[in-house]
Parts: C-alpha cells; structure tokens; sequence
C-alpha cells in the first residue's frame, strides 16, 4: 500500500468555517478600524531611517488578536504563522511578507501603553457599538491563565521582578505572571 504525502494529496479539499473565523469576520465588520487608526497615527513611528513600520491598521489588528484570543507577543507570532482565519484578519500573505515579530509587537504595544491609547480604543470600540444599537453591559466571566517567563527575568534594579511567581498547574510548574481575561457574558466581547 503506498503512503501518500501532503504534498501529493491536497488537505485542504475539505473545509468547515470556524467559530474564530466567524468571531473574526463579524469583528472586521464591526470595529471601526480607520477611526482607531487616526488615534494612533501621531504617536506611531514614520518611515525613515531602518527598517520601514508595519501598517498602524495591521499592527492594531494584532493587538486586537493578542486582547481577544490572550496571546503574549511570542504566541500571538506563532499563532499568526499557524492560523489562516487570524492572517487573514490581519491581512499578512505569506508569500509576500512574513509576520512582524514578536518584539515588533511588543513596541506596538508599549506605543500604545505609553500614550494611554489602549483605554482609548477599547472606550472607542464601546462607544462605537452603542451607536449601532450593540449594548455592552455588565456580567463578567473572568478566566485567569498564566503568561510565563524565563526563570532569571530582573527588574530594573537587577532584582527579581515582584510581580513573577512561581505557581503549578497540573504536576506542572511554570515561573511568571498571572493574566486575568474578563468576558462579557451576554456579548462574549473580550474586555
């Protein structure tokens, strides 16, 4: 009996629409993405000197992904390169270009961080939805998960940071910090 191999025999003959793909198809609709971006604009570097900026719309789109799926900025590169429905929304071909990496996701987001712009779209985002009749209410589902780190992360004063913990889950032990995710619970909106 002969194998056949990926390469042989197409896998992608069959497919089934995904609830992240749905989830993200209605969020590329309903998020008002040329607004968010004229907030960012001022603040976000300008082509010069090095190498040339990510599109603001694209890196906000991966932000988006990091707050909605809780992804640290190593995950939400991998999870970039591995997911179809999330390259798609954030518009990466492969062919053409490869997924900005995980330290240019990390600046985008201290960028945001640093000018308080990250209350400011997700307020937009709210208030956006309230226009078109979305309501965003109270009940929260909250989930924690752990955001690890290598076991030698130093603060500034070269101690370890105050925040990391060492904790286990399982018969597993992991070194880092603990991420609380809260979800509406009528909406499912991540927030």
């Amino acid at each position: 009996m002969r194998q056949t191999t990926f390469a042989e025999g197409s896998f992608e003959r069959y497919a089934k629409t995904t609830k992240r793909a749905v989830f993200l198809s209605e969020m590329n609709q309903i998020v008002p993405w040329a607004m968010l971006c004229e907030l960012i604009e001022p603040h976000y570097p300008k082509a010069g000197n090095g190498r040339p900026p990510v599109g603001v719309e694209r890196m906000l789109r991966i932000y988006f992904l990091q707050q909605w799926f809780n992804l640290s900025d190593p995950a939400v590169e991998e999870a970039l390169y591995e997911s179809v429905s999330m390259r798609s929304f954030a518009a990466i071909d492969l062919g053409n270009e490869p997924v900005p990496d995980e330290t240019t996701v990390c600046k985008f987001r201290h960028l945001l961080e640093r000018h308080g712009l990250g209350k400011r779209i997700f307020e937009e985002v709210g208030r956006h939805l309230q226009e078109r009749g979305m309501k965003v209410s109270g009940g929260t589902i909250v989930d924690a998960t752990i955001i690890s780190a290598p076991s030698s992360t130093k603060n500034k004063e070269g101690k370890p940071d105050p925040e990391m913990r060492q904790t286990r889950k399982g018969n597993q032990w992991y070194f880092g910090m603990k991420g609380h995710i809260g979800v509406d619970s009528k909406t499912k909106l991540i927030h």
